[in-house]
């Protein structure tokens, strides 16, 4: 197939890339206006407790799961007539406004539910807004509200906070931070891709496969928003992983079809046996990240079922027009591939010669690698020690969701947080309603027993019950905050003074969970940490299954790549450490503090969700990698003999094997090294993000990336594969047989090419079998 579409391209070039161009128009028609049909949410587990719990709230009594804090402060104090005139005049804007369910304030409801609306230094008063729209429009409800209502009037300061007000801020953040990120990355990465590729028309090129990569995962994402929701971020995913992977494919194509013009082909034969075996590398590579990244589709929420979806698509089609339209251009271009050569210009003017093509033996890569192998122990125990002392603080990873602290603290959100903690009697974000989905029977002495009992747990300062306030199991007043029937049901409110995302909090969710129900009937509880321990536990409880099967995945694929059990196993462990290793420094950094948590504010968690996507995403581009390398290196292996069953001593093979693995490096490290500069550059941008974890998320990228593509596959790869020397192609006898039946493999594809052509590729194998390398 990959040979035909070669000759395909040979014959008929400009058809390929005017379809292609059709494609591209077409895909951008359809899938541009995606953007207006995906969901800001998706971060919760729509099956969960919590969700349940907040269902009942919002259709019953009103009280939305996200809600929207709006901070008034006087300088004369809250209860000033300058305050006052503000406030009502705020309240009654939001009363009238179709977004809203209710609104409560110090100055306009009960007096015994003001107190808690006043801070302890009587300052500012707080209105609480129950916002419409749910868990996917309520921020763009409360963005609404905020452009129309929150401003600065005769002397009072006006701020808008609150969940609804915090996702909202973090996605226009988001979005404003990625603009400078690719305003940023984009050049920087073409002006790489100029110095790597040696040309403008071929760096152009997988920029030009990047955006047909987006433009149809964009139409791909729109085609299922007809049939499930679709988070917003998934554009994030297809723009990084359609450029990563263009860059990658196109490099790996382009050097290899260099390479054998270099070794004497003429273009047509050249561009065929590219096909044949970097084109199968491709395909190959891409059916791994592909598979990887559908691992995502196990967990409940839409956010990370969204990159499933996304990572699928783009995958798909930058492969496709990896192996379809680059050799169409190669054809197209011919010589002018290498036209307008920045770097020629360059050694003119400062009057260096022109570079002479030297034989494998004498490049960099090969030499480096020859070093790693005299040397493996020391070099090889340095690096797996090295990753796991980075790794070590994973072990005390704690997981959480973003709060009003992952923004910087110019925004509005983050400083209505900060003073809700330190000024307020009461955290509205620390409250834990609970839920009694069906109360039909039951009195109102059953609910102040069980409100008494709810407020004896520790670090509860009171509980708001249908019938009167509670403190320490006595009935104090009136209820002092939200509570009450409807429709069959109840709620109560438990205040709480044990700090978000701490064993405090957790603890006490344990014990009130432990208080028997109302007359023994079943509750279910909502509010922040209700809500976070939910969604974390829908990412650790599927963390398995996904790592599964993106192992077995990785396993069987890389199994019909080399026929090997040995090589994915080492793929397995090698990705391990360099992953581990990335996320050891997140933790120490964005969790413990350390280094000034570069520049953010460290809550005790990492966002739970961005580990996983990073993980997902740095493991595809490390099999990306791997499939290269190992590719390369087993080629050469296969064209080596060391393979047949007319085997050589064990000496022999095992410098035939190191030969390979010297060759392999030789020919694909500047390609990795290359592919992962770009997108180092790119997830590099990232860290000047002002949201923490999109800061966490650039900072992971850029470190996994990075030491995959320099300590994991220069240096542990070729120390691990000069130790195990032949026995890195060993499998089982029935697996053996297995992978001849139906295993992949570039050595036919290359065995093949050399019969019909009369060379080998490289006649240092050869020389190394007989011992004259």
């Amino acid at each position: 197939m990959l040979q035909g579409i070669a000759r395909l391209a040979i014959a008929a070039p400009r058809r390929i890339i005017g379809v292609a161009l059709l494609v591209f128009l077409a895909a951008a028609v359809f899938g541009i206006p995606v953007a207006k049909s995906l969901s800001p949410g998706g971060f919760q587990d729509p099956g969960s407790e919590s969700a349940r719990a907040i269902k009942v709230l919002t259709d019953k009594f009103g009280q939305s799961g996200q809600q929207m804090l709006i901070l008034v402060t006087a300088p004369a104090g809250a209860s000033s007539e300058a305050a006052r005139r503000v406030g009502t005049d705020v309240v009654g804007q939001l009363q009238r406004s179709p977004l809203v369910y209710n609104v409560t304030s110090p100055w306009t409801g009960p007096p015994q539910a003001s107190g808690d609306l006043v801070s302890t230094d009587g300052k500012s008063g707080l209105i609480v807004v129950n916002i419409k729209g749910g868990e996917n429009n309520a921020q763009q409800n409360a963005q609404t509200l905020a452009d129309e209502i929150v401003h600065d009037r005769d002397g009072v300061t006006v701020r808008a906070g609150g969940s609804a007000m915090e996702y909202a801020q973090i996605n226009e953040q988001n979005q404003d931070d990625l603009l400078v990120m690719e305003a940023i990355a984009i050049p920087l990465s073409f002006l790489v891709l100029v110095w790597v590729f040696g040309g403008l028309l071929a760096a152009a090129l997988p920029m030009a496969l990047g955006a047909l990569a987006v433009v149809g995962s964009m139409s791909v994402l729109r085609l299922v928003t007809f049939t499930t929701e679709v988070s917003i971020f998934a554009l994030n995913l297809s723009t990084a992983m359609g450029l990563a992977l263009a860059i990658d494919y196109t490099l790996l194509i382009i050097s290899r079809y260099r390479d054998e013009l270099a070794e004497g082909s003429d273009p047509d034969e050249a561009l065929i046996r590219t096909m044949a075996t970097s084109g199968r590398t491709v395909l190959f590579s891409a059916t791994t990240v592909a598979l990887s990244m559908a691992a995502t589709v196990a967990f409940p929420m839409y956010f990370l079922k969204s990159f499933a979806y996304a990572g699928v698509a783009t995958v798909a089609f930058v492969a496709t027009a990896s192996i379809v339209i680059t050799p169409a251009a190669i054809v197209l271009l011919g010589p002018r591939l290498d036209a307008w050569d920045v770097r020629r210009l360059i050694r003119r003017i400062l009057g260096r010669p022109e570079p002479v093509h030297k034989p494998v033996q004498q490049l960099f890569w090969y030499r480096s690698t020859k070093f790693v192998m005299r040397r493996w122990l020391p070099m090889g125990v340095a690096v797996v020690a090295l990753l796991a002392l980075l790794g070590l603080p994973f072990l005390s990873v704690k997981w959480g969701f973003p709060d009003d602290r992952v923004l910087p603290h110019t925004a509005s959100a983050h400083q209505v947080g900060d003073q809700l903690r330190k000024d307020f009697a009461h955290d509205l974000a620390m409250a834990v309603p609970v839920v009694v989905p069906d109360a039909r029977g039951l009195t109102p002495a059953d609910f102040d027993g069980y409100a008494a009992d709810l407020s004896r747990v520790p670090d509860v300062s009171s509980v708001s019950a249908p019938g009167g306030t509670f403190v320490g199991g006595t009935k104090v007043g009136p209820p002092a905050g939200a509570a009450g029937f409807a429709d069959g049901s109840a709620f109560l409110t438990v205040n709480s003074t044990a700090p978000l995302f701490s064993q405090a909090s957790d603890s006490q969710l344990n014990r009130l969970r432990q208080v028997a129900g109302p007359a023994g009937r079943s509750v279910e509880m909502a509010g922040v940490a209700q809500v976070n321990r939910d969604s974390v536990d829908a990412v650790t409880d599927r963390l398995p299954l996904v790592l599964g099967l993106m192992a077995v995945i990785t396993l069987v694929l890389l199994f019909l790549l080399t026929g090997s059990v040995v090589l994915p196993v080492k793929a397995l462990v090698c990705n391990v450490l360099s992953l581990s290793a990335a996320f050891g420094a997140l933790v120490w950094i964005f969790q413990d503090g350390h280094l000034g948590a570069l520049g953010t504010t460290p809550s005790g968690t990492l966002v739970a969700n961005m580990p996983v996507l990073l993980f997902c995403i740095a493991f595809g581009l490390s099999m990306d990698y791997e499939v290269f390398l190992v590719a390369r290196i087993r080629e050469y292996w296969l064209v080596s003999g060391a393979a047949r069953p007319a085997t050589p001593s064990p000496a022999e093979a095992h410098s035939a094997n190191d030969e390979s693995v010297a060759l392999g490096v030789a020919r694909t490290g500047r390609v990795i090294t290359a592919a992962a500069l770009v997108m180092s550059m790119s997830f590099a941008a990232l860290i000047a993000a002002h949201v923490s974890f999109m800061r966490m998320f650039g900072l992971g990228l850029t470190l996994a990336v990075a030491a995959d593509a320099t300590l994991v596959r220069m240096i542990l790869v070729p120390a691990f594969m000069h130790v195990m020397g032949s026995w890195n192609w060993w499998a089982p006898k029935p697996l053996a047989w297995l992978h001849e039946r139906f295993g992949i493999s570039e050595g036919a594809a290359v065995q093949h090419g050399a019969r019909t052509t009369g060379r080998c590729d490289e006649p240092a194998i050869t020389a190394a079998l007989t011992g004259k390398g």
